[in-house]
């Protein structure tokens, strides 16, 4: 960590040097060789850290020389860090001069006014420049102390290279199945098993195994196995870990089986909604990673599912076979995961690190790999952490280094595991080791979101510069390392596949905290009360803190205004409202606050002294109303977090001074008025929403439509929502959409109201066309629009475009022209009350083309429509009669030219289109595996009957999946290709 530190120094201090020339930024004589000595002596010690940190694990002494130059380097990172704000701060100041230059009609009286304000300013100055000048001064004769002692410890130099890291090309995600097939079956059987059961009504079947062997993975593939999900009436999976708080847990069974968070925090409450909610259902319930030992505790959580009914189960896993035994009683209900044979290992491991790989290459290597393999002890997270390093290291001798480290023969470490974790994290380049460990913030089993991640990387100065890729493309290309190094777990994904969130296993969890100690910490409540977070007495050195709070619990610590170096400051469920002033004024190093989920209503002025500031969330403050003007002195604010702020109206007008915000956040903030300065933060990345408001009753400087003219560096996704009477399609031009070209999601509502009115629907179809839509977008939706055409060209144009989303059209009559749209893999189309007809149009096909002598003279040719279609939705559509597909022509062959209409189509729904009759023809040539009609489709369902009187049962035969709703009770099902439907009769099966 401390490697990747001075990194980043080095870069600062060049960068100060750079920028005292160019903005004649001077400060006291001699300072400029002090800043030369520095780095000198920066550049001497950074040669030799690699070994210096890998030598720390045995080395007591190494340990203490690295966290005596980390403390150093911490202060010289702030010294450095109001260095560069003060440059900043004066660009600024010269810049609004010269803007209040250009405008100044002043008179003498007005300079006379001013002239006390820049002597003030010039006398801070001054000060300030010798604070850090003498700060830097003493910092250096330390720093020439540590300098010094390297030569006691005998250091090897070493220089890693400034390495090129690829993104990720291939998918490295592994089938979680390997090795544990008869453990799962075996497993499901006893979870499906009616047998011996006795009271209580539930039976608790606990795996035990030490960390790294694969509990939470069988667990997993048992409670996602389609047998356990119909079986059971209810599933809940609750990460319980340590503490054991029981208040916490049962709030998490509530969820699992409501779908809703309790309001209550008492615990005999809880108990009770428990008891109601599982009266006669047959439950699963997954406690996850227990380590509570008192049974007492344990007997109290059970009680309420004591009415469940028979055949329900809870699943425990647990590294510990006290708690199995605790939990069953009899050893013989225990399931002891043993570790996996050399075989299996092998073939996990050789699944990542080989299995992509020339045969010829993979042979060179394949004895070399053997070996490593027989270092994993049969633990599969050794195995797929092993094969997730080994997979880009490319020769014999890399491998045979790997196999020959001295990691090995380490003792030291509190779990066998974590000697192929230091592996792995030792293979990681500096920055990203330090991305790494900053993990350690969340608490266990936590969700975290990767575009969160990568800002708060960014906010503590982790990530490199790597030619001219943006901060948030080299946080991406982090993240994909430690994703190929199988650091994370249990990805989520979006619609289009892309991996927006994960968790990291709670074993890697705890090896970052071994190496991590106290310097990054979570603390939570523990059993209902705040006691552990209100004893600890190590605030002092701790840089990064997460506090999870008891909600009834008592006040915030005063130790915690001890945090003097703080640097990241998370709290959840805190009464930290009366406290957060006290709090601000303490802790000036903050580079990372997250106040989010505390009930704050008011945010104090004195936030606007945290100068180091670049992350601020305040997301799910319901009562928030408004944000300090004091907020706009934090220049060095690079993301501002205020999600789902319903009661927030207004930012303040300066925010323009945020030069270097990159990403602001207000969905959800349904009140929230923009101001007129947001259009000066050219630097944003993120603006997630927008709401225009009436331009012509406005009696503010508030943002407009056409303020969108300058951001062009928007990406990610964005939402626009248009006001009731929006008559100016000239904003929409002005807001030049068409030059967004990172922008790969875009959102469009148009208001309710007014949607009879014939001009509101034309000044609607008019802002539609004029908006010219981002050429990238992969995903798009359009919400409530009363225009009654839709322009060609805004559809044909976006080649990209793989989901789109067309709701609510109240007067459009037809469907676009799609079917060219050679990216489009999900297309949904709801509530459209005035379409009556699909026909040839939305194949997108135009009719000249079937011209016999347009093409007469033509070769022969394929035309693919809709060619990478695999979701299609129709829903409430109650006007909607007709489905033509390609009535009139022949859908094989016409003209010389082959037409294919859909090949990659899986799956259909049609829900609440209760006047369509007939489906079409080319639906029999597509490669549907699934087929869902929803309610009020009679007419259809009708038809789509096995047997007689079913006349589109031909058209829907080869799909192995149909589910169809008769009414709104009755059904009909294929599964698999085997019809099972409770509406078979003798006449259905002829």
């Amino acid at each position: 960590m401390a490697e990747a530190l001075i990194s980043v120094l080095l870069e600062q201090l060049a960068s100060i040097i750079k920028k005292q020339v160019e903005q004649e930024f001077r400060l006291v004589v001699d300072v400029k060789k002090e800043v030369e000595k520095l780095t000198r002596n920066f550049q001497a010690i950074h040669v030799v850290l690699e070994n210096a940190e890998e030598r720390q694990m045995k080395e007591v002494d190494v340990r203490y020389w690295l966290d005596s130059l980390k403390d150093l380097s911490y202060e010289m990172d702030d010294v450095l860090d109001e260095w560069s704000t003060e440059i900043l701060k004066q660009h600024i100041q010269k810049q609004e001069k010269q803007a209040g230059n250009a405008g100044s009609t002043s008179t003498t009286k007005k300079v006379c006014f001013c002239i006390p304000a820049p002597w003030f300013c010039f006398c801070h100055q001054v000060v300030l420049r010798l604070h850090i000048a003498m700060k830097i001064k003493e910092l250096n004769e330390r720093l020439d102390q540590i300098a010094s002692e390297r030569h006691i410890y005998k250091f090897r130099p070493t220089k890693r290279g400034i390495e090129q890291i690829e993104r990720e090309k291939s998918s490295s995600f592994v089938d979680q199945t390997f090795g544990r097939e008869v453990e799962k079956d075996t497993l499901v059987k006893r979870l499906l098993s009616e047998s011996g059961q006795a009271r209580p009504n539930f039976l608790v079947i606990p795996i035990v195994g030490m960390g790294g062997i694969g509990k939470t993975t069988l667990a997993q593939l048992a409670y996602n196995d389609e047998r356990v999900q119909a079986h059971f009436d209810n599933r809940i999976w609750v990460c319980v870990s340590d503490p054991f708080d029981e208040i916490k847990i049962a709030k998490a069974i509530i969820e699992g089986l409501k779908k809703e968070t309790p309001a209550s925090n008492e615990l005999h409450t809880l108990k009770s909604i428990i008891d109601e909610s599982v009266k006669g259902k047959k439950f699963l319930l997954v406690l996850d990673d227990v380590w509570n030992q008192d049974y007492s505790k344990w007997k109290q959580l059970m009680l309420p599912l004591q009415n469940g009914a028979v055949g329900s189960r809870i699943l425990v896993t647990t590294r510990k076979e006290e708690v199995a035994r605790m939990v069953v009683g009899a050893s013989t209900d225990i399931v002891n995961l043993e570790v996996l044979s050399e075989e299996k290992c092998w073939a996990l491991f050789y699944h990542i690190a080989l299995a992509d790989r020339e045969k010829n290459e993979s042979k060179v290597l394949e004895f070399t790999g053997k070996e490593i393999v027989k270092k994993c002890k049969g633990l599969p997270l050794v195995a797929k952490t092993l094969g997730g390093l080994m997979r880009y290291k490319e020769t014999r001798k890399e491998w045979e280094d790997v196999l020959n480290s001295k990691i090995w023969e380490l003792d030291v470490v509190e779990e066998q595991v974590f000697q192929s974790l230091l592996l792995s994290y030792y293979d990681l380049a500096p920055a990203i080791k330090r991305c790494l460990l900053y993990c350690v913030i969340f608490p266990k089993d936590y969700n975290v979101v990767k575009d969160n991640l990568i800002e708060l990387w960014m906010s503590q100065n982790y990530l490199d510069s790597i030619g001219n890729k943006e901060k948030e493309v080299v946080g991406e290309m982090y993240f994909d390392n430690l994703v190929k190094h199988s650091f994370f777990q249990e990805f989520e994904k979006d619609e289009l596949g892309n991996i927006t969130g994960c968790k990291m296993h709670d074993v890697v969890h705890d090896f970052l905290q071994f190496l991590t100690k106290n310097e990054c910490l979570v603390l939570e409540a523990e059993g209902g009360n705040n006691k552990r977070i209100m004893e600890f007495d190590g605030y002092k050195k701790v840089r990064h803190l997460t506090l999870r709070f008891a909600p009834e619990g008592p006040l915030i610590p005063s130790s915690l205004c001890n945090c003097k170096n703080l640097r990241t400051l998370t709290t959840f469920d805190s009464k930290i409202t009366s406290f957060v002033r006290k709090l601000i004024s303490q802790v000036k190093c903050l580079r990372t606050l997250n106040l989010s989920f505390n009930s704050i209503k008011e945010v104090p002025n004195e936030v606007g002294e945290l100068a180091h500031l670049r992350y601020f969330d305040l997301s799910y403050n319901e009562d928030l109303m408004k944000l300090p003007d004091s907020l706009c002195n934090l220049m060095n604010l690079q993301t501002l977090r205020l999600i789902w702020c319903r009661a927030l109206e207004r930012l303040p007008e300066g925010m323009g001074k945020l030069i270097n915000l990159r990403h602001l956040y207000v969905m959800g903030c349904l009140r929230l008025k923009l101001p007129k300065g947001i259009a000066r933060l050219t630097s944003l990345r993120t603006l997630d929403q927008v709401r225009i408001l009436d331009v012509d009753n406005k009696k503010e400087a508030l943002f407009e439509l056409s303020d969108l003219r300058n951001l062009d560096q928007l990406r990610g996704s964005f939402r626009i929502e248009f006001p009731e009477d929006q008559k100016d399609a000239r904003q929409a031009e002005e807001a030049h959409l068409v030059n967004k070209n990172c922008l790969v999601s875009l959102e469009l509502r148009f208001s309710y109201g007014g949607t009879d009115e014939i001009p509101l629907k034309a000044c609607q179809e008019e802002t539609l066309n004029a908006l010219q839509p981002p050429p990238n977008l992969e995903s798009f939706s359009i919400y409530h629009y009363s225009g009654t055409t839709l322009q060609r060209h805004w559809m044909t144009s976006l080649n990209k475009l793989r989901s789109l989303y067309l709701g609510f059209f109240n007067s459009v009559e037809f469907l676009p022209p799609l079917g060219r749209l050679e990216s489009l893999e999900v297309l949904e189309i709801q509530d459209w009350p005035s379409l009556k007809k699909v026909g040839v149009e939305f194949l997108g096909i135009d009719g000249l083309m079937f011209n016999s002598s347009s093409s007469s003279s033509s070769s022969s040719s394929r035309i693919i429509l809709f060619p990478n279609l695999k979701t299609l939705v129709f829903y409430y559509l109650p006007e909607w009669e007709e489905w033509e597909g390609m009535t009139g022509w022949s859908e094989e062959e016409d003209s010389q030219k082959t037409i294919t209409i859909m090949p990659c189509l899986s799956s259909l729904r049609i829900g609440y289109c209760g006047l369509l009759k007939t489906l079409p023809n080319f639906l029999r040539n597509t490669p549907l595996k699934e087929l869902v009609m929803g309610f009020d489709c009679r007419i259809l369902a009708q038809g789509c009957r096995k047997g007689r009187g079913g006349r589109e049962w031909p058209k829907i035969s080869h799909i192995p999946n149909i589910q169809v709703w008769i009414g709104r009770s009755s059904e009909f099902v294929q599964k698999d290709g085997v019809w099972i439907g409770q509406q078979q009769t003798d006449d259905d099966e002829s």
